[in-house]
Formats: structure tokens, C-alpha cells, sequence
């Protein structure tokens, strides 16, 4: 193991050009989370090329040459012989001991209970990071959004391998249960779906226990490979399910229905705003602090915007809603209503907004 962490420690990073995420690290010891390919790696090393070359050491968790037990007895003096302030474990998992070092850096999908290290959650890009990729903004940016998503490796892959190498990323980052249970969620996403819902159909085509279907489906949530949007006031209602990224929905499911797709591109433009919102029968999205209701209508009909405000009208009134936001595709606009302010807006704009 001593030629081994010669080897991490003398081993020069690489970082193809990176862009900048929202998510940074400071001079504190962090623990970072989020899923496979959501730029942990890219966002540690890029850190760690801004140091003096002998101050950090970084060790990916899963290369198979590390014996656990002797590394954990010979990293505290290799440390302090090579006077290592920064240590970064990459892919990190509980067996690994961390020694004495000035700032310590962890990434993992999962969530630790380590109250001494602050949390970073990185999720996949969101529109305004994707643009950083775009070789020029302009109307073709949106449409490339919908067909690449939000990880950033896609740009590089051939369009014709692009969804087998996102299929083969997750098989390689789940278990066949996660996995089963990703395939349905991407068949129903933006829909009410509940973890009994997706046992009484996966039973019908696999042995599985009850148990390990829950546990699986907490894990796929807990690691925000899927996410879960409350019914507003009805907590424990069934919950309307979103995936990580829209392409995962493509690349698992041959179903095509853009509303839902568009709805899930919304959910992820809130969440990674940290928004509050909820979901409520025949609104997509409440927020709530605002005093808002979010539509999501990418080819938006004025004519059946119209009916669509009559029959929510009771929300509206009764929540004293003070605006209404449509998010379209393309079209911009205003409507006049007697209870609320409605702007109908592109989703560029209105991703880039406040």
C-alpha cells in the first residue's frame, strides 16, 4: 500500500476544460453528494489543481488495488511525512478512517451522517450551467437542453450511442431493482405513483419481497435519482414522481409524451433553485411563499388556457393567488384575469430569471 499512495500522491490531475457549476468548494472540508455523472469528480479536481501540487492527496474509493484495512493504518503518518493539508476521498464509503488533515473532502451518492463536514448537493446541470457548454445562445440552445439533459458528459458522446451509454451508466451505478424501479418511474414520470403501485406491477414480472422493493425505492429517492412532490396540505397523498434528468426518461422508456417531459424539466429548474412548491389537483406547481401557481404548457393555446384558469379558479380565490406563471416553449404573453396576474413565459427566460 506504500507504493500505492506514492503512486496517488505523485499522479498528475486532469480536468478537461471545466466550466463552472453554482456548486463550488471554499477552504472548508466538505462532504459532496449527488448521482453518477453529475460532475463530483470534475468539481474536486478542479479544486484540488488551484492548491500547491504537494499539499492534497486524492484517492478514488473504488480503485480495486486498495486494501481498506492497510490503507487506513498507513494514511495518518503518510500524511503528516508528506504534509498533506487537503485529503480528498473520491467515491468514498464508511470503511474508509479519515486521518488528521487541515481540510477533508468526500464525495459519495449517498448522504453520511457527518456533522463536521458541510453538505454539497450537485445535481445535473440546470439550464443556465448548460449553457456553458453551448457553443453559441440562441434559439437552437432550448432544444438541445431537451435532447442532451442535464449531464454533462452527453456533449461528448455520438448522438447515435448516446442513449445506450446513458442506459449503461446507470445499470453500472444501480442495482437491478434501482434499476427496474428507474424504468417505471421514467414510464410514469410527472404522474401520481406510489412504491405499492410499482410492487404490484414489478411482481407480476420478477420474484421480489415487498420489503426490498420499499428499501430500493427509498434508496433511488435518498439519492435523488428520483424525486417525490408532495400534494399540497395531503402529505401523506400519493406523491407525483420526477426523474434525476430528463434524458434518463428517453433512455428508458420509448413512451413520448412532451408535456410530461416539459413538466419534468420545470420540477428540476425548481428544485435546484431550492423553490418550495407542491403539487395540486390540475396545477402543476404551488409555490406557496409566492403566492404563485406554475403551469407548464410548452405549446400553450390561449383558447384552452382560458378553460384551464376557469377550472382552477377555486384555487386561485381561495389561496388568494397574486400570479400565474405559464411556462411555454417559446410563446411569451399576458392574459387578463380578474383574480391574478398571468405571464405566459419561455422557459429560457424564465429559467434564467429570479
Amino acid at each position: 500500500m506504500e507504493i500505492l499512495l506514492e503512486e496517488f500522491y505523485k499522479t498528475d490531475l486532469q480536468v478537461e476544460k471545466y466550466h463552472q457549476r453554482k456548486v463550488y468548494i471554499d477552504d472548508k472540508s466538505y462532504q459532496i453528494n449527488g448521482i453518477t455523472q453529475s460532475g463530483k469528480t470534475k468539481l474536486i479536481k478542479n479544486y484540488l489543481l488551484s492548491l500547491k501540487k504537494n499539499s492534497y492527496l486524492y484517492i478514488n474509493c473504488q480503485d480495486i488495488r486498495i486494501d481498506i484495512e492497510k490503507l487506513n493504518k498507513l494514511l495518518p503518518s503518510f500524511c503528516i511525512e508528506h504534509k498533506i493539508d487537503v485529503l480528498a476521498l473520491d467515491n468514498y464509503a464508511p470503511a474508509f478512517e479519515f486521518p488528521n488533515v487541515s481540510q477533508l473532502l468526500i464525495s459519495s451518492e449517498v448522504h453520511y451522517d457527518l456533522p463536521y463536514l458541510e453538505t454539497l448537493q450537485l445535481y445535473p446541470l440546470d439550464y443556465e450551467e448548460f449553457l456553458a457548454y453551448e457553443h453559441k445562445f440562441d434559439s437552437s440552445a432550448l432544444n438541445h437542453f431537451v435532447q442532451l439533459g442535464g449531464f454533462a458528459h452527453m456533449h461528448k458522446v455520438n448522438m447515435d450511442e448516446r442513449l445506450l451509454y446513458l442506459q449503461n451508466i446507470l445499470q453500472y451505478a444501480l442495482n437491478d431493482i434501482e434499476f427496474d424501479i428507474i424504468k417505471l418511474c421514467a414510464k410514469f414520470m410527472s404522474q401520481k405513483l406510489s412504491a405499492f403501485t410499482i410492487y404490484e406491477r414489478l411482481k407480476q414480472s420478477r420474484k421480489i419481497s415487498k420489503d426490498k422493493l420499499y428499501r430500493s425505492f427509498e434508496s433511488l429517492y435518498k439519492k435523488n435519482y428520483i424525486h417525490l412532490l408532495e400534494k399540497y396540505g395531503h402529505a401523506r397523498a400519493t406523491k407525483k414522481v420526477y426523474l434525476c434528468d430528463t434524458s434518463v426518461k428517453t433512455a428508458l422508456s420509448v413512451e413520448k409524451n412532451f408535456g410530461r417531459l416539459f413538466e419534468n424539466m420545470v420540477f428540476l429548474e425548481l428544485l435546484k433553485s431550492q423553490t418550495e412548491c407542491y403539487y395540486e389537483d390540475g396545477i402543476d406547481f404551488y409555490l406557496p411563499k409566492r403566492d404563485t401557481i406554475i403551469l407548464c404548457k410548452p405549446f400553450a393555446d390561449e383558447r384552452r388556457l382560458f378553460k384551464k384558469l376557469e377550472s382552477i379558479e377555486s384555487f386561485i380565490f381561495t389561496y388568494r393567488i397574486k400570479q400565474i406563471i405559464v411556462v411555454s416553449m417559446n410563446k411569451e404573453g399576458a392574459i387578463s384575469h380578474p383574480l391574478a396576474k398571468v405571464d405566459i413565459i419561455p422557459f429560457d427566460i424564465w429559467a434564467l430569471g429570479d
